[in-house]
């Protein structure tokens, strides 16, 4: 095991010095990412938003504290590696868009994502969080993200779908109360088994 987690530290090295999209970016690159050879949950998110950029901490900001809540996990399981893998889909803050934040570059996922989860051979349950996430791991890709998140079901035992737990979804919530009542008890027994 000593060799797996030597492994995975030095591609986390490898992963924070990474310059693949330094020319596409508004800023330096500072790639978040968090996981070691006994991760077993793997969160599989968007991108950093500017806060965790600024902090280099992942689920660092509102949105972070909405998915502890979800998942019933204080911040010292949810930033022990040996519980959860933080994989984002773009690993750098991609920069503001017109109403938000860009999407996450398309370049990190296909170049590190295997690399990562050949290393880690105890995830238990793997959470896709908001569409690019769902998008890149599913097949359905016609389904929306609230069809998908419905019949969350569908996905288990490998994966569990979620929309972003950014209070910019709080419209979302508001307009789909049987997320909180039937799938978030859900989500939070999910993570108990998987990390017992």
């Amino acid at each position: 095991m000593a060799n797996q987690y030597d492994k995975a530290n030095h591609l986390i090295q490898k992963i924070k010095s990474c310059q693949e999209c330094a020319a596409q970016l508004p800023h330096a690159p500072r790639p978040v990412v968090s996981f070691n050879a006994q991760s077993k949950i793997a969160l599989i998110g968007q991108a950093p938003g500017s806060i965790v950029h600024r902090t280099g901490i992942p689920w660092d900001d509102k949105s972070g504290q909405n998915l502890r809540s979800w998942m019933g996990m204080d911040s010292t399981g949810f930033y022990d590696p040996n519980i959860l893998a933080i994989v984002p889909m773009g690993f750098c803050y991609p920069g503001k868009g017109k109403t938000g934040d860009l999407p996450p570059r398309k370049e990190c996922a296909p170049l590190w994502h295997n690399q990562i989860f050949d290393l880690i051979p105890n995830i238990q349950l793997s959470l896709l969080i908001g569409k690019y996430a769902q998008d890149y791991y599913l097949k359905d890709k016609q389904r929306s993200l609230t069809q998908r998140v419905l019949h969350f079901e569908e996905y288990l035992p490998e994966y569990f779908v979620l929309p972003h737990p950014s209070p910019r979804n709080n419209i979302w919530m508001k307009k789909n109360p049987w997320f909180k009542k039937d799938v978030l008890p859900v989500l939070k027994k999910r993570v108990e088994i998987a990390l017992h």
